[in-house]
This record gives structure tokens, sequence and C-alpha cells, in this order.
């Protein structure tokens, strides 16, 4: 059941919310339109995906869109919404970062001028962990870190680079809030098929991904990041509409992932080693073809900062339900089982083959 918020105003409830969904069919987007249809407050959403899927939750209807230069007009599908939740996000292909940018950098300009143009009040985007610049792994920094990314990925560049677009954006138009949602990675067990083909390819059956099989987790340095069910994040997003906020927010579950408890947790053992024979395997699969994930990724993740989630916490009186452990554990049991959902990119994959580096890189 999703629990009840706060009236932040009496006026700002009085009608039923008209909100859109700006990628609604995939990892973060298929449990925010749950999250948003289960809530009283909330009278319709409009899912925006490229494929109009088979789901159909209750209060939901679907529009076909592309958010690249060239597709769709966005500001009809805008006109009327009492916020837009922009969700929608290309990782691949690595090899073509110029085809990515189209679509994250450019796309989500396309749908920033967009809200304003249909003059939506709200705004709230899925920023990433992986707009933080390099930071500590032995304290928590809260959301006035400096988000540049690490430049050499295409992933935290792009993130970065929509971080800044934001601060232009809130300046000319004041009139809009603006959230930027900053989780740590993301799993839940529907996300396992699609997060196995765009970071793991097809290295290692499913059927061994499950504890006792796997004998040993590198604990490489910098081998310390947060997870976060994306349950618990969606409803992060749908209290960021329903509440007068504004500004980041980090989102993140306890405790921090590291190899000692991911082999606890997978019932192996931990083996220290340098970082550069893993990062030199991965880079050989990468640039063959075998793996999607770029050794650039894995190497933004070594240096991602560990997030301090109070102020979601206290102004979004957010607090997970799922541990970390209970993320993963769901996660890995999806893979296992090739787990999935009634959208295009959640589709199951009962042949799945995925590769333990998914959980380095699985979607932040």
């Amino acid at each position: 059941m999703t629990a009840p918020l706060p009236d932040p105003t009496p006026e700002a409830r009085s009608e039923p919310l008209r909100v859109v969904v700006v990628g609604g069919t995939g990892n973060v987007g298929t449990s925010v339109v749950r999250a948003l249809a289960e809530d009283p407050a909330v009278g319709s959403v409009t899912g925006l995906a490229r494929r109009v899927p088979d789901w159909r939750p209750r209060k939901t209807s679907w529009r076909a869109a592309d958010i690249e230069p060239g597709g769709a007009d966005l500001v009809p599908l805008f006109v009327g919404a009492d916020a837009v939740i922009h969700l929608a996000w290309k990782f691949q292909p690595t090899h073509h970062p110029a085809e990515t940018w189209h679509t994250n950098v450019l796309g989500g300009i396309r749908v920033f001028e967009a809200v304003a143009a249909a003059g939506v009040p709200v705004l709230v985007y899925a920023s990433s962990v992986g707009a933080y610049s390099p930071g500590p792994k032995d304290r928590t920094v809260d959301e006035s870190w400096p988000t540049h990314g690490w430049p050499q990925a295409a992933y935290t560049r792009e993130k970065a680079y929509l971080e800044r677009v934001l601060d232009v954006y809130e300046r000319d138009h004041p009139e809009i809030r603006v959230v930027r949602m900053r989780p740590g990675f993301l799993f839940k067990r529907a996300s396992a098929s699609e997060q196995r083909r765009i970071f793991a390819g097809r290295l290692l059956p499913g059927s061994l991904v499950r504890p006792g099989l796997i004998p040993a987790v590198p604990d490489l340095p910098g081998l310390r990041f947060q997870a976060l069910h994306t349950d618990d994040a969606a409803a992060a997003y749908r209290a960021a509409v329903l509440l007068p906020v504004r500004g980041a927010f980090n989102l993140a579950a306890e405790p921090p992932l590291d190899a000692a408890l991911l082999a606890r947790t997978l019932r192996a053992r931990s083996l220290r080693m340098p970082a550069e024979p893993v990062r030199a395997a991965l880079a050989a699969a990468w640039r063959l073809h075998l793996v999607p994930a770029s050794p650039d990724l894995f190497d933004a993740v070594l240096r991602l900062p560990l997030m301090d989630s109070a102020r979601a916490r206290r102004e979004l009186s957010w607090r997970p339900e799922h541990s970390s452990v209970g993320a993963v554990e769901e996660f890995l049991a999806g893979l296992r089982s090739g787990a999935g959902m009634a959208t295009a990119p959640l589709a199951p994959d009962r042949r799945g083959r995925p590769s333990a580096l998914s959980l380095l890189t699985a979607r932040l």
C-alpha cells in the first residue's frame, strides 16, 4: 500500500493531479507509474514511451513519443499537466556516445523546453549519483557536492551536463518548481533482464548467479557503493510531485555495499586485488563487443561518492522500506529466473546470461 503524505496546502490537493511520466516503461518508470496510480491525490497518469506497452495499470494511459530531436511535438502532450517526471534515458550503444548524447542530452533539453512552453508548474528530473564528481568512500556527501561527473564515461558526462542545463533553466523559469532526484544504484526483480541486456551481455548463465556457486567477489579499491530498491525511489518521486519542494535530493538505502557484503550475500569469499587487471579484462571484452558496459563506466563506479539522504528523509518524509542488501538479493533472484514485465525495456529473458559485472554497473 502507498502511505499517505501530509497535505502541503489545502489548495494544492483540491483536485486530482494529472502527471506525465516520460519514459514510463523501464526500471524506474514502471515503479513510478505504479506509485502514482495508487495515490488518491493523482487523478491520471500519462506514460510516454517509444513503444506503448501491454501493461495497463489503473488510471494510466499511454502515448507513443520519441524525445529525440525530430521526434514528436511534446508540448501538446504536456499541456494541462500538473507535473512532468522525466525518466527516459538511453544507455547503449556505449561504442557510439554521440548517439546516447543525441537522445539523453538533446532529448532531455527538448523535454525541459516543452515543460516550459506547455506551462507545466512542476518538473521532476531523474539525475543520478553518477552526476557527482569523484568523492569519498569513508563518509557521505550532501547535495552540495560538485556535479561534474567522471568526464570519460558517457553516462556520467551526460548526467553532469544536464545538471548544468537545469542550473540555467531554473534561473530562467523561476515559476517552475524543479526537483532533481539523485538515486544510487537501482534494483528490483523485474528489472533484472533489462539490466543484464544493457550492462552485462551474455557471459554467465543466470543460474550461476546464486549463493554458493560464485567462488569469490573481487575486493577492488573504491568498490563501495549505495543501492536502493526501485520502488523506494518511486516513493520519493511521488512525494516530490505532491509536496512543495525544490532542488536536489540524494536517495540511498543502508548499508553501503562493498565486496565483503556482496560476498556474504553470495556465500562467497572476497578476494583483494587491484582494479587494473579487472579493468583490462573488461576493456578487452568491451572492445570485442562481448560486454556492453564500458570500462569508463567501471572507472566512474569506483570513484562515486557515498551520499547523505537526510534531506529526502526530512523534506519528503521518505524512508526506504528495503535495505540495500534486500534490493540486491531481489535483483539476483530476478537474474536467475530471467524476470521482467510486459514492457519493451523490461521484457523477460528466459535465456538470460548475466555477468557478475552487472552488480557494479546496474542502473545508476
